[in-house]
């Protein structure tokens, strides 16, 4: 009876497991990752295209791309979000220097229904920036 009851419970863990949820594969980011180029070019273009630089304070004080809108490090919010980027459907360019901060950035700005967020962290000399 226990091998039974065992063999079941087994079953019925594996079914439930195998719907829930979506592989990484299958999951979308939310945002697209651009190359500092195409950054550069939709800054140049785009009036009301916003930047957003992932850092902590005193990092951005030290130099930051122009223009550019600090987005502290750590976990956003529907509020902080909004206070960065008032317009849902606004371009957003998400930059950090590691590239991990705004690529966490991103996702969590789509994830709160941004449309048009793209990604280009990981450039560790940004040309156009202020010293």
């Amino acid at each position: 009876m226990k091998k039974r009851m065992l063999w079941i419970f087994t079953a019925l863990l594996t079914l439930g497991l195998a719907g829930c949820g979506t592989s990484a594969q299958e999951k979308e980011p939310g945002y697209q990752q651009i190359t500092a180029q195409e950054a550069k070019a939709m800054m140049d273009v785009g009036a009301g295209t916003i930047v957003l630089d992932v850092r902590e304070q005193e990092e951005y004080d030290q130099g930051h791309i122009p223009g550019a809108v600090l987005l502290p490090v750590g976990e956003i919010t529907q509020e902080s979000a909004s206070a960065a980027v008032p317009e849902k459907d606004t371009v957003v360019l998400v930059y950090c220097r590691s590239g991990n901060r705004s690529k966490a950035a991103a996702g969590e700005l789509a994830q709160l229904g941004y449309t048009q967020v793209y990604e280009f962290g990981g450039i560790q000399d940004w040309p156009y920036e202020i010293e």
